[in-house]
C-alpha cells in the first residue's frame, strides 16, 4: 500500500504493541481483558477510550472515533499513513522499502526541506556572525523590539544579505539552481541559472508541525517595500494550512486544550518568550477553514482570535465572522468548534503589549475571551446611534445576517433574545424577522474566484427509535465479532451475505469482509480491519465500536447476534407483506394470495425461531 510492501507493513504492524504506544501519551488502566483510558483526541473527564489487546484495535465511545495503531498514531500526530508506518518502523527497528515512485516523491519533498533547512542555517550565521551596516541594523531593529538575547537562536532567526551569497552557499552544499528555485529561496536569473530571492531582509523561518524548514518570511531592513515578503506557494509549503510557530505551540495547546491565533512572526515570538506557548500565527493571508482544522486537531477545547487594536486588527475581526456556522452548536458534536474572540486595548499588537504588561495580563484576556459569535455581534452594535429607528433597524438586520446560517438552533434563538435586549425590542419581533433573513455567507477570495456556490442546506438529524438503536448496535457487534474472530466470520458467512443491514456501510463492511476471508482466512484481526478501511473508508472505526462483552463466549454471541438480526429481518419483511394485502387494488387476486400464504408461512417460521431464540438479555 502507498508504495510500501505488505510484508513491512505485516512486520511493523506485528512488532507494535498499541497498549505501549498508547500508554506513552495516555494513561491506561485495565479493565477485564481491555484497557480504559480518557481519549487523546478530545476532552472527557470519564474514561470512555477502550483498546482491545487481542485484536490490536482502539475505540473510544466518546467522540466515535476507532481502529488500529496505524490510525493512532496517524490522528495524534497528524500524519499520514506511510509517515505513521515508517514511524512505527523506526521505532521498532525494521527497516522498510518503498516503490521507487513512492520514494522517488518523498525523495523530492525531503530534497526541498534540506534546500530550505541549509538556508535557514546560512541566514542564521549572516544574523549572529556577519558583518555591514545593514546586518548591524537588523540587529538593533530585533534588540530594539526585546527579540534579541537568545531569541535569536530559539527560533533561528536569520539575516538574508542577498548578492548571489544564498546561491553561492546552496551551491557549495551540492543544491541544484532547480531545486533552489523550487523551494523559492532563489528565483530564475535573467542570463539562466538562479539568484537570491531575498535580500537586505531579516529572515523568519517557517517550519511545518515537525519543525522542519519549509519557507520563509523576511522583513525588509529599513525602509522598503513590501514590509514582509514571504515564500509563495512551493510542493512543501501552502499558506492557507500552514501556521508560524505551530510546531512549538502544539505541545502547549494539547495540555490546555487552547489555542491561540494572532497575525505576526514578532507576535507570536514575544508571546512564546513571555510563558504564552500556544500561539501561532497566519502567514500574510487570512485565516482560513484548512487553518481551523488543523488548529482543532491540536486544541480540543477552544480557537482564540486575538486581534490587535488598530484598524487593520479590526478589519481582520470583521473577516472572522464568516466563520459562524453549525459548527459552532452543540448539535455539532464532537466537530463542534468552540470559537472565540478578543480584541487588545489601545491599538496594541500582541508583541507590544506582553512588553508593555506581560504575560499574565495578556493570558487574562485570552482567558476571558467571548464567544466568537456574541463578540461580532457586539462589534455590529457598538458605535451605533441606536436612538435613530433607522439606524437601528438597520443594526437588527445586520445582525441578523450572523445569526442566518444557524437561525434554526437554538443557540440563534437565545441570542436573538440578547439582540432585542440590547435593541430594546419586542423580542418575539426579532425572533420573527430572524425566521425570514436570509444567509449571505461571504466567501474567501480563493472561494470566489473559483466560483464556489453557497453550500447546500444541511438536512436536519432525525432521532431514531430506541428499538432501531438496538438494531445498529447488534448490527456493529457481529460485525466487530466476525472481523475480530475470523473462524466466526467464516462460520457465519451465511448470515453475513443474508442480513438486511440498516446501515449502508455496515453491508459494505459485510460484503468486504467475505471477500477478504475467502482471500486469507488466517489473517490476524488488525490486517484485517486494516484491509477494511482501505476500501471502505470508516470501517475500523465501526468495527472498534462494539460493545464489551468480556464474559461472553464468542461463538455463543455470534449465535445470539444471527439469530437476533434474522428473527428482525424476519419481522420487517411480514410488515411489509402485511402493508401490502391492506392495498389489495394495487395485485391481482393471484398475487394477494400469494402474499397471503406467504405471510402465514413466515409467521410459523418466525414463531419458532423466537421460540429455539436463546437471548442472553445484553442489554
Amino acid at each position: 500500500m502507498a508504495g510500501i510492501p505488505e510484508d513491512d507493513i505485516r512486520r511493523v504492524r506485528e512488532a507494535s504493541d498499541l497498549v505501549s504506544i498508547a500508554g506513552e501519551r495516555v494513561v491506561l488502566r485495565q479493565r477485564g481483558r481491555d484497557f480504559w483510558g480518557c481519549c487523546p483526541f478530545h476532552n472527557e473527564k470519564s474514561p470512555s477510550f477502550k483498546i482491545d489487546p487481542s485484536t490490536q484495535l482502539w475505540h473510544c465511545f466518546g467522540c466515535g472515533e476507532g481502529g488500529d495503531v496505524f490510525s493512532f498514531v496517524m490522528k495524534l500526530d497528524d500524519i499520514g499513513f506511510v509517515d505513521a508506518v515508517r514511524e512505527l518502523a523506526r521505532r521498532a527497528g525494521i527497516q522498510i522499502t518503498e516503490a521507487p515512485g513512492a520514494a522517488m516523491n518523498r525523495g523530492k519533498k525531503a530534497r526541498l526541506k534540506e534546500v530550505c533547512n541549509a538556508s535557514a542555517e546560512f541566514f542564521h550565521t549572516q544574523l549572529m556572525r556577519g558583518r555591514g551596516p545593514k546586518v548591524d541594523e537588523a540587529r538593533s531593529y530585533l534588540a530594539g523590539r526585546d527579540l534579541g538575547g537568545e531569541v535569536p537562536k530559539k527560533w533561528q532567526l536569520g539575516f538574508a544579505p542577498g548578492s548571489g551569497s544564498l546561491v553561492a552557499y546552496l551551491n557549495s552544499k551540492g543544491f541544484k539552481a532547480k531545486e533552489m528555485i523550487e523551494a523559492n529561496v532563489a528565483v530564475e536569473g535573467r542570463g539562466g541559472g538562479a539568484r537570491d530571492r531575498f535580500f537586505d531582509r531579516i529572515m523568519f523561518p517557517i517550519r511545518d508541525v515537525d519543525g522542519d524548514v519549509i519557507a520563509f518570511g523576511g522583513r525588509v531592513v529599513g525602509k522598503g517595500e513590501p514590509k514582509y515578503l514571504n515564500s509563495q506557494e512551493t510542493p512543501i509549503f501552502h499558506k492557507s494550512e500552514v501556521l508560524f510557530g505551530l510546531d512549538k505551540a502544539k505541545a502547549a495547546m494539547a495540555s490546555t486544550g487552547v489555542a491561540i491565533i494572532c497575525e505576526g512572526y514578532t507576535d507570536v515570538i514575544m508571546m512564546h518568550e513571555a510563558g504564552v506557548t500556544n500561539v501561532v500565527a497566519t502567514l500574510g493571508t487570512a485565516l482560513t477553514v484548512q487553518h481551523i482544522r488543523v488548529l482543532s486537531r491540536h486544541a480540543k477545547h477552544k480557537i482564540v482570535y486575538l486581534f490587535d487594536g488598530d484598524e487593520a486588527g479590526q478589519r481582520a475581526a470583521d473577516r472572522a465572522a464568516r466563520f459562524i456556522d453549525e459548527s459552532m452548536l452543540p448539535e455539532a458534536g464532537r466537530k463542534q468548534v468552540d470559537l472565540c474572540a478578543v480584541t487588545l486595548p489601545d491599538n496594541l499588537d500582541p508583541a507590544d503589549f506582553v512588553v508593555q504588561r506581560g504575560g499574565e495580563a495578556i493570558q487574562e484576556l485570552i482567558d476571558n475571551a467571548v464567544p466568537l459569535l456574541r463578540y461580532a455581534i457586539d462589534r455590529k452594535l457598538r458605535g451605533r446611534n441606536l436612538v435613530d429607528f433607522g439606524e437601528k433597524g438597520r443594526a437588527l438586520t445586520e445582525v441578523l445576517e450572523l445569526l442566518a446560517p444557524i437561525k434554526h438552533s437554538v443557540l440563534a434563538q437565545e441570542y436573538a433574545g440578547y439582540i432585542a435586549d440590547c435593541l430594546q425590542l419586542d423580542v418575539n419581533a426579532v425572533v420573527e424577522k430572524l425566521a425570514s433573513t436570509r444567509e449571505t455567507r461571504q466567501f474567501e477570495p480563493s472561494q470566489a474566484s473559483a466560483g464556489a456556490a453557497a453550500p447546500a442546506p444541511r438536512t436536519p438529524k432525525v432521532a431514531l427509535p430506541p428499538r432501531e438503536k438496538e438494531r445498529l448496535r447488534i448490527e456493529r457487534d457481529f460485525l466487530s465479532l466476525c472481523a475480530s474472530e475470523p473462524s466466526i466470520g467464516l462460520a457465519y458467512a451465511g448470515a453475513l451475505a443474508q442480513t438486511v443491514w440498516h446501515r449502508d456501510i455496515h453491508g459494505q463492511i459485510a460484503a468486504q469482509l467475505l471477500d477478504v476471508l475467502a482471500e486469507d482466512a488466517t489473517a490476524p484481526a488488525a490486517e484485517i480491519v486494516r484491509r477494511l478501511e482501505e476500501s471502505i473508508p470508516g470501517a475500523a472505526s465501526v468495527i472498534s465500536g462494539s460493545s464489551t462483552h468480556d464474559d461472553r463466549e464468542p461463538s455463543e454471541l455470534a449465535r445470539f447476534f444471527s439469530e437476533e438480526l434474522a428473527i428482525r429481518d424476519m419481522e420487517d419483511l411480514i410488515r411489509e407483506m402485511n402493508a401490502q394485502l391492506k392495498r389489495p387494488q394495487d395485485m391481482s387476486a393471484d398475487d394477494y394470495n400469494l402474499v397471503f400464504e406467504s405471510v402465514v408461512a413466515m409467521q410459523k417460521e418466525l414463531a419458532a425461531a423466537k421460540l429455539a431464540h436463546k437471548p442472553f438479555g445484553i442489554e
